[in-house]
């Protein structure tokens, strides 16, 4: 692969040495659809998981693995100058981490479950206790010992059997989210030789210890679409087929329920949600539907005393309670606990034996409501801060007063608490312990809100140190998501006060595409409305600089797949707005990957972004898809990462990208790719190794901002 000087690239001075741009060959390759024609120079950049994974590579893939490793040379060799400080910035990250700690014990089954590091190990120990936590430990597994010789290694969710005489549990080598299934006697501690690959890593005990279902992926699509029944012990090969998705628009997968007497298949789209329910006990009977699919429905379930609870968007845009017999399960049997309300968002509950917990979104923020189900009478969970988060964390057990919940905000680690819902205590059981020391009085946090270009009121959750904030603008990085109705809460972050003690401001902007003021949010940053995600995070950037926090020259961006979308949009748009953006993993060839079912996940997101074989939605798709929006001008200072095997993001997205802006490039800002070849979607695994790129990231910003220790 050759190399040339990129004409009106110049280096800039602070760099070690100039360095040769990268030059990626041309090879055009002409789409066309609707009476319009793309021409993408770079399209053979893509590679099949095949081509990826061969141990040899063809001639295709070695000229596409040159041309990366000459790019991630390049932002090697130019931000040199920066390795050591890159190093310091890693060694204080995880010298904030707690070395030997452990997960706050839950109980389940007459077990207490939890799960451990030690010194500097790599990967979670995860133990059990008989009945008490004196008990004895028992390891059920030791991840570090399972990912010796792996350059990525993750270990999914881990099942036990309701004997508690087997372990269940998935592994992932490759970081395509592709686990196999393995099986442990806890009683002896033997591995069986047959174990199921290509799994989701999902699965359910049936009653009688012996048979589990399981997640099939389609290895092109990365699709979830079947289910299996299996016996332990038996090969894979013979497992029983018991439930197919057609729709392609749909995920599927299977759990067993809170009580363990059902299991339950669950599917979803963008829109729409389904459940088919067989009784524990009966492991080779049939699935039953819970209510017939509908449009435009999303619901979930969950099981009372002789009946569910059904949390639904039917006829109520931010959700509403339901419940009905458990025999009678018809959506013409519901009838209504919760109502729906116009201000609240109801995002999740959890059922207990005498109690019902809402987790909703008011005003922006999140809530814990408890409802006695005796005496009907209903209180919310008091918290001294005014931006904040709660969720409800993991609650095994049905008969019992007592919830188990998180909490966290900008300032506050994350917390676990105890809470008995009869008496109102609450009882920390553990927040996460910043090693050297932190103390919370130094920093600030507060909520603004920005006015958006319509009109509409955009919520910022900003925080810095008090002692470092001045009068006049000064560093600030930028925040944000804004799709699929994801909502970036305030929670903390050690690895943030990196930035923190070095003057920086961080903020983020709660753009539409989020529910921050409930499912209209939503509605109003996807499909055709799109674009009022882009326009918020400007808006937000603007207010931010008019209101004297910052200015163009230290105002810088970030976000991470959809949010690297909306970076690459927003640089495209105002591209002088910025002194330095991130785009990690981000979604950009949007016109591209949407046409092209056989793109994975492809077909689960034409109800997110709109489907472009439909013209009005390819016009308007195409007017922001930051890829074929690329021109002649001069972009911010660019970091742009990505995993050689990203499930979610294909690799080729990012690369093209780079090497388009590079052919584009005006100005002496500088470009860089950092493409991690042994990773996917979430970047290195272990406890330590993935800072190496907060790292980078934290070295890139500072650098820029001039901040050189």
């Amino acid at each position: 692969m050759k190399t040339s000087i990129l004409i009106g690239v110049v280096l800039m001075s602070s760099y070690s040495q100039p360095l040769p741009t990268p030059d990626a060959v041309k090879k055009p390759y002409e789409m066309t659809i609707h009476g319009d024609t793309r021409v993408d120079n770079y399209y053979w950049m893509r590679l099949s998981d095949e081509q990826k994974s061969a141990k040899t590579y063809d001639t295709h893939t070695q000229e596409v693995v040159d041309y990366i490793n000459l790019e991630n040379e390049y932002t090697q060799g130019s931000l040199a100058h920066t390795k050591k400080f890159k190093n310091d910035l890693f060694n204080e990250m995880v010298g904030r981490i707690k070395k030997d700690d452990k997960t706050v014990p839950y109980l389940e089954n007459g077990y207490y479950y939890y799960s451990r590091y030690e010194g500097k190990k790599e990967y979670a120990i995860y133990c059990r206790k008989k009945g008490s936590l004196d008990a004895e430990e028992e390891v059920m597994l030791d991840g570090n010992e399972l990912a010796e010789g792996y350059d990525y290694f993750a270990v999914g969710e881990r099942f036990v059997s309701p004997d508690n005489n087997w372990l269940a549990y998935g592994i992932d080598t490759l970081s395509r989210r592709f686990y196999t299934i393995y099986f442990k006697n806890l009683r002896t501690g033997e591995v069986l030789d047959s174990s199921i690959p290509n799994t989701e890593g999902d699965m359910a005990w049936a009653n009688d210890n012996k048979t589990v279902f399981y997640t099939s992926k389609n290895k092109i699509t990365l699709l979830s679409e079947k289910i299996y029944r299996h016996k332990v012990g038996s090969d894979s090969n013979s497992d029983v087929l018991v439930y197919k998705e057609d729709d392609i628009e749909y995920y599927t997968g299977v759990y067993r329920s809170k009580s363990g007497k059902y299991i339950i298949i669950w599917n979803g789209s963008t829109l729409v949600n389904d459940y088919h329910i067989l009784s524990a006990d009966n492991p080779d009977g049939n699935f039953v539907n819970f209510t017939p699919r509908g449009t435009k429905h999303e619901y979930s379930i969950a099981e009372g005393i002789n009946k569910f609870y059904i949390l639904t968007n039917w006829e109520a845009e931010n959700n509403r309670i339901m419940e009905t017999p458990e025999d009678e399960t018809d959506m013409s049997n519901w009838t209504e606990v919760i109502a729906h309300r116009d201000e609240v968002h109801l995002l999740d509950f959890d059922v207990f034996d005498n109690h019902l917990v809402l987790n909703e979104r008011g005003n922006g923020l999140r809530e814990l409501r408890i409802i006695n189900q005796t005496s009907n009478k209903d209180h919310y969970i008091n918290f001294d801060e005014d931006t904040y988060t709660a969720w409800i964390s993991t609650n095994k057990e049905f008969n019992t007063n007592i919830l188990r919940f998180g909490y966290s905000s900008l300032v506050t680690p994350w917390s676990t608490y105890d809470y008995n819902m009869d008496t109102g205590e609450k009882t920390l059981m553990k927040q996460d312990e910043i090693v050297g020391g932190y103390d919370l009085g130094r920093y600030h946090c507060e909520r603004l809100y920005a006015k958006a270009r319509d009109g509409k009121k955009i919520p910022i959750s900003l925080v810095y140190r008090k002692d470092l904030k001045t009068e006049g603008a000064q560093n600030l990085l930028l925040y944000a998501y804004g799709s699929y109705g994801s909502t970036n809460d305030p929670e903390f972050s050690s690895t943030r006060l990196s930035l923190l003690d070095r003057g920086f401001i961080y903020a983020i902007a709660h753009i539409r595409g989020s529910q921050i003021y409930g499912r209209q949010s939503y509605e109003d940053g996807k499909l055709l409305n799109k674009k009022n995600t882009f326009f918020d995070f400007i808006d937000v950037g603007k207010y931010l600089i008019d209101n004297n926090y910052t200015d163009s020259e230290q105002l810088f961006c970030s976000g991470g797949s959809a949010g690297g979308l909306l970076i690459g949009a927003v640089v495209n748009m105002e591209p002088s707005l910025w002194k330095g953006a991130i785009a990690g993993v981000p979604f950009v060839d949007v016109i591209t990957t949407m046409l092209d079912p056989s793109i994975p996940l492809t077909s689960n997101e034409w109800d997110e972004w709109g489907d472009p074989r439909e013209k009005e939605y390819y016009d308007y798709m195409l007017s922001y898809s930051p890829y074929d929006q690329v021109t002649d001008q001069a972009y911010p200072n660019m970091l742009v990462t990505s995993g050689f095997f990203d499930s979610q993001v294909q690799y080729f997205e990012p690369l093209k990208w780079v090497a388009k802006l590079r052919d584009h490039w005006q100005g002496k800002n500088k470009l860089f790719l950092h493409m991690n070849m042994d990773a996917g979607h979430g970047g290195k695994s272990g406890r330590f190794r993935r800072y190496q790129e907060w790292a980078l990231y934290y070295a890139f910003l500072l650098d820029l901002a001039g901040k050189k220790k």
